[in-house]
């Protein structure tokens, strides 16, 4: 094995002579192309891989060098070749494919047998190709890699141009990656209450409240609040508290939930001022599951569903509908075509949503609230009606209708604006939100831009609670990763009411349409993406469908202790504190004084992640529970690591104790 690290040192440079004499022993074997096997098994972080194109499906090209045969690929990606020992020599060229423009940073690497023989380091668009030349000899599975570089995975489309092996046994085979058993690490909970609610709780003044007691426990359950201020009410039977109030201030009040086995209590500040959605939104968005072929019933159910499951009963709030509820520009479809508004300016909803107000109010009725999307341009980004020129009639529709959250995505805007400065970017959101101003009523504002103008360091001033900082998300580890651990950038700009926000879930089963499919992370992979998430306090919001939860899904959902590091009152976002090649530790302080902690082993074999008190800038002994299992691991001084499996995650919180 030893031979193979002094290969790939060689041929990246340190002694270029040596690679002239690798490339000539392959003549030695037959040469197979990468591209002539099942490249459809490449996993990636965006679209498609392509043979012997880009990932655009252009000809390949690097700093200005064709490519006639190789695999265009995004970062982050993995492809498995199943070489069984036949394969001597892998060689190829690699680098960002022209087409992204002077963007993107890439880093290719390459896995003999779980050991890394090849390391590109990182490379940046515009530079020319690397030369790859590795001796596979004996090797049963190689692993090819390209990982993001700290900007994230946006325009890192990658090549193995002239990719190819030299085979003198059993010929190569690209392969899916390994699989893992559905582990549930979580108890269920348990009889006695349990309140999940977030702590704190912002409303405008003279806006219609709605707050449902999020309580674990054996049903029937009683509810009470005290300190209720005048104006508000409860229901004993729900736990939702309603009414208004108009008096600016801060009111604490003790939430109280009981049943036949015991009684919980906690205290809620409630604030009444400018700022809403103190902790982030936590719900579910029709997107990733149904995309257009949403109707009224889908909402219904999901609602439903969220009740039925016990969702509700872990803070989980929202019912947010997507693109394609309003009619579609030039369609003579009956059912989606025809006037998009009315003769004052009104928008009108497709035949699929006979009756908005009737939907809300239901949704309301559970103790849920309810979200809607729509575009700033002419049209949305599956050419609906959009928001343009319309900005108050919708804002006022939306308000009368009772939605109480609003996704406004830039999609149609490009048309209006092409190449837009960063003052153009923020002009149709700064319009919507003083739209949404003259409206009483609560609707959190997030903006969906995927990003531009660096959207985290200004999203706050144009009047958003929360912001796209990244591309649109897919069910691959790619994706999910390539966006999660690019977000470092954005934890200074998080703040109560100001939330970063890397796209929805994709847990449980999905499916962009009608027709769905169980997620492709794998489990680890899963517990990995859930744990980010809440490590970023990024809204959470679940894109499966509610009606066919499955237990393993329902444990990723229905933790309170890692539901309480997303919704920790501080509003930290954590940062990344340390990293060893694809190690990386996570953290972000909590409230009660305690640190949340994430160790993440972004590679392809089990590696051991240690968390360093000096790097967490901590002292003395810690007590060190794993929230997944919900069990304190033990008291330690000084740091604590633990093997984490391939692509996955230990989720800690670090106490103080007594004593040094």
């Amino acid at each position: 094995m030893k031979f193979r690290h002094v290969s790939a040192l060689l041929c990246m440079g340190i002694v270029a002579a040596s690679c002239a004499t690798a490339a000539e022993t392959s003549s030695q074997g037959k040469k197979v192309w990468l591209s002539d096997l099942d490249i459809s098994k490449t996993q990636q972080g965006w679209g498609e891989p392509e043979k012997n194109k880009s990932v655009d499906g252009n000809a390949l090209r690097i700093a200005g060098r064709s490519f006639d045969r190789g695999l265009g690929t995004h970062a982050d990606s993995a492809l498995y070749v199943k070489l069984a020992g036949g394969s001597t020599r892998f060689t190829a060229m690699v680098g960002l494919d022209d087409e992204a423009g002077r963007f993107g940073t890439v880093e290719f690497r390459i896995l003999a047998d779980g050991e890394e023989i090849f390391k590109t380091g990182t490379i940046e668009a515009g530079q020319p190709a690397r030369q790859v030349d590795v001796d596979v000899t004996g090797v049963d599975v190689l692993v090819l890699l390209v990982s993001g570089g700290s900007d994230g995975i946006n325009y890192d489309h990658a090549d193995w141009a002239d990719a190819a092996f030299t085979v003198v046994g059993k010929m190569p085979e690209t392969i899916d990656g390994p699989k893992e058993e559905a582990v549930i690490l979580t108890p269920k909970p348990g009889p006695k209450p349990r309140i999940n609610s977030p702590k704190v709780f912002g409303v405008r003044p003279g806006s219609p409240v709605l707050y449902t007691i999020a309580a674990s426990g054996q049903r029937p359950m009683g509810f009470h609040a005290e300190n209720l201020p005048d104006g508000l009410s409860i229901s004993a039977e729900t736990g939702r508290i309603t009414g208004s109030l108009d008096r600016r201030g801060e009111y604490k009040i003790t939430l109280i939930a009981r049943n036949d086995l015991g009684e919980a209590r906690r205290t809620l500040r409630l604030v009444v001022g400018d700022t809403i959605a103190l902790t982030p939104p936590m719900g579910w968005n029709s997107w990733n599951c149904w995309g257009c072929a949403i109707d009224e019933q889908k909402i219904r159910h999901a609602a439903e569903a969220m009740v039925s499951s016990g969702l509700i009963n872990h803070g989980w709030q929202y019912i947010n509908i997507d693109d394609c509820w309003m009619k579609k520009l030039d369609s003579d479809d009956p059912v989606v075509g025809g006037p998009t508004r009315d003769e004052c300016g009104r928008i009108l909803t497709n035949a699929r949503f006979p009756d908005m107000k009737a939907l809300t109010d239901d949704i309301h009725n559970l103790g849920l609230k309810a979200g809607i999307y729509i575009s700033p341009g002419p049209w949305t980004c599956q050419t609906y009606e959009g928001s343009w020129q319309h900005e108050l009639h919708d804002a006022k529709s939306f308000a009368d209708w009772g939605f109480d959250y609003l996704k406004y995505d830039w999609c149609g805007y490009g048309s209006v604006v092409q190449r837009p400065n960063l003052e153009q970017m923020q002009e149709p959101y700064i319009f919507m939100r003083g739209c949404l101003d003259r409206v009483n009523r609560d609707i959190v504002y997030s903006l969906c831009q995927y990003g531009m103008g660096e959207v985290w360091k200004w999203g706050a001033e144009v009047g958003g609670n929360c912001w796209r900082t990244t591309g649109d998300i897919v069910d691959s580890w790619g994706s999910m990763a390539g966006i999660g651990f690019a977000q470092a950038q954005c934890s200074p700009y998080a703040s109560p009411g100001h939330w970063n926000d890397p796209d929805m879930l994709v847990v449980g089963r999905v499916g962009w349409g009608p027709s769905l499919r169980e997620s492709r992370l794998t489990p680890n992979e899963q517990y990995t993406h859930i744990s980010l998430w809440c490590l970023l306090s990024s809204p959470l919001l679940i894109g499966c469908d509610l009606t066919q939860l499955d237990e393993f899904t329902m444990n990723l959902l229905t933790n309170d202790e890692v539901l309480e590091v997303n919704q920790d009152p501080l509003g930290h976002q954590a940062a990344r504190i340390a990293q060893d090649g694809m190690l990386e530790v996570w953290a972000k302080p909590m409230e009660d004084g305690s640190t949340a902690v994430g160790l993440f082993n972004r590679d392809e074999t089990p590696k051991t992640v240690v968390a360093k008190w000096s790097d967490l800038k901590l002292s003395g002994r810690m007590r060190v529970r794993d929230l997944w299992r919900q069990q304190d691991v033990g008291v330690f001084a000084g740091q604590y690591g633990s093997e984490i499996p391939r692509h996955g995650v230990m989720l800690l919180r670090l106490f103080p104790t007594e004593g040094k």
